[in-house]
């Protein structure tokens, strides 16, 4: 079963949305680690080895980072072009959960190559589907 826990990282600093994801985790039984970093600065702390031989926080194979695009030092723009810029976290794949539905996001962080652009769900029910369908899509993906 360990080969297919897909390690994901949520990129996100309202705590009520951080909880949403927790509690649809936990309805839909998803056992993926799940870590969370506040901003975008945290995030690349957190996927990185720190300099003592240590590794990484979010351990170093299948990663998924989930990424709010509004947050306070580091943005999600900004965050998405630091990762493609690094050879080492360029390839991680990264989902937009966000509430922009501004076209100018969605075109940049396309463009950054992001795997799947997602408008937050208002409703419970809706985030808890949301992430149901997101587990099952990146569950297929590591059989390939």
């Amino acid at each position: 079963m360990e080969d297919t826990m897909i390690n994901v990282l949520l990129v996100e600093d309202d705590e009520v949305d951080v909880m949403n994801v927790k509690r649809a985790f936990k309805k839909n039984n998803i056992t993926n680690p799940l870590f969370v970093a506040s901003n975008g600065l945290e995030a690349l702390k957190m996927l990185k080895s720190s300099g003592d031989g240590n590794p990484p926080m979010v351990p170093a194979n299948r990663r998924l980072i989930l990424l709010d695009l509004n947050m306070p030092r580091m943005g999600g723009i900004e965050f998405l072009q630091s990762l493609r810029s690094d050879p080492d976290l360029k390839s991680i794949p990264v989902v937009v959960l966000t509430t922009s539905n501004q076209d100018q996001d969605r075109v940049e962080a396309y463009q950054l190559n992001v795997a799947g652009y997602i408008l937050k769900p208002v409703t419970f029910s809706n985030f808890v589907e949301t992430m149901a369908t997101l587990n099952n899509y990146w569950t297929l993906c590591q059989l390939i």
